[in-house]
C-alpha cells in the first residue's frame, strides 16, 4: 500500500456555516487539516480579537484537525491592490498582508498563506506587467522577514493568463522565490492553475519540488476531485515517491454540489487514485 499523503481541505465550501460544525464536518469526511479562507472567519482579519483567535484554534484541535493555513488573501476586505502605483493603497494592501501573517501564526504552527488574489495583483492604472511584477516582488521582500519570524510561509501561486499578468508559470514563481531568499516565501502547485502549463504537472513538481510547500488539487474546470477527467495518479504518484510531507489540499471553486458532498466525494476519488498506485 502506498505511504498515505496528509489532505486538508480548504472550508471556503462551508461559508455560512458555525465554524465547529463545518470542522466536524471535515473531519468526519476523513480529512485531518483544514486550509482557511480568512473572509469565512471576519471582513477584517485584523478585527479578529485574540480570544476569538484562541478559540478557533482550540476548535480546531479539538475536533482533530490541524491548521494547515490561509488563501484566497485579498478578497476582503474589498478595493486592495498590491501592485497598483497608488502609493498609498499599495501601502494599505500590504499592511493587510501584515495582519495576515500575524492571523496565521496565531491559528497554528507553520502556517502557510497561498499568494493567488488575481485581481488583486494583476497590473493595474497604466502599469505594465514588469512594472506591476517588481512591485509585487518588492512587497513580498518587505513581509518576508516579518513572516519569517513568526514561522509563516507566504506562497508564491502562478496563475493562467486568463486570470492574472503577474506570475503565470511555476518557472517564474520559483524565480522570485529564488531572488528574495527568504524563509518567509516560496511557492506551490495548484492542478487548476497550472492549466497553461505546457509540461506534464508531475514533471514540472519534480523539477521545482525543493520550492514547493503545498498543493491544491480540484478539476481543471474548478470542480472538486472525480468531477472531471484529470488524471491525479502522476501527480500523486511523484509526491509519494519523493516523501512529500506536507499537504494536499482540496480547493475546489464549483460549491454547487454542496460542502459535505464536495469533501466525500473527493476524498474517496482522491484515496482510489491513490490505491492504484504502485511505486
Amino acid at each position: 500500500m502506498p505511504a498515505p499523503l496528509k489532505q486538508a481541505m480548504c472550508n471556503e465550501a462551508y461559508q455560512g456555516w458555525d465554524f465547529i460544525t463545518a470542522c466536524k464536518s471535515i473531519r468526519k469526511a476523513g480529512y485531518t487539516g483544514i486550509e482557511i479562507a480568512h473572509f469565512t472567519l471576519a471582513h477584517d482579519p485584523s478585527s479578529i480579537s485574540a480570544d476569538r483567535r484562541r478559540e478557533l484554534r482550540q476548535i480546531m484541535d479539538s475536533e482533530g484537525l490541524q491548521f494547515v493555513g490561509l488563501h484566497w488573501l485579498m478578497v476582503a476586505p474589498k478595493g486592495l491592490h498590491v501592485t497598483t502605483p497608488d502609493n498609498a493603497l499599495r501601502e494599505r494592501s500590504w499592511l493587510h498582508i501584515r495582519h495576515l501573517i500575524d492571523l496565521c501564526a496565531d491559528l497554528g504552527p507553520d502556517g502557510v498563506m497561498v499568494f493567488g488574489s488575481p485581481f488583486q495583483r494583476a497590473a493595474t492604472g497604466g502599469s505594465t506587467r514588469e512594472q506591476a511584477t517588481r512591485r509585487y516582488i518588492d512587497g513580498l521582500a518587505q513581509v518576508a522577514p516579518h513572516a519569517a519570524s513568526r514561522n509563516v510561509t507566504i506562497l508564491v501561486e502562478a496563475l493562467p493568463a486568463a486570470q492574472c499578468d503577474v506570475v503565470q508559470t511555476l518557472e517564474e514563481a520559483v524565480s522570485i522565490v529564488k531572488e528574495i531568499d527568504s524563509p518567509g516565501v516560496r511557492t506551490m502547485f495548484d492542478t487548476h492553475n497550472a492549466i497553461d502549463e505546457v509540461e506534464p504537472h508531475a514533471v514540472l513538481v519534480n523539477r521545482y519540488y525543493d520550492f514547493i510547500r503545498h498543493v491544491h488539487v480540484n478539476e481543471l474546470d474548478g470542480k472538486h476531485c472525480g468531477k472531471g477527467d484529470y488524471d491525479f495518479k502522476p501527480l500523486l504518484r511523484l509526491l509519494m515517491q519523493r516523501g512529500y510531507p506536507r499537504w494536499v489540499s482540496l480547493e475546489a471553486f464549483d460549491f454547487s454540489f454542496g460542502a459535505e458532498t464536495i469533501a466525500n466525494e473527493s476524498l474517496r476519488y482522491l484515496e482510489s487514485e491513490i490505491a492504484k498506485i504502485h511505486l
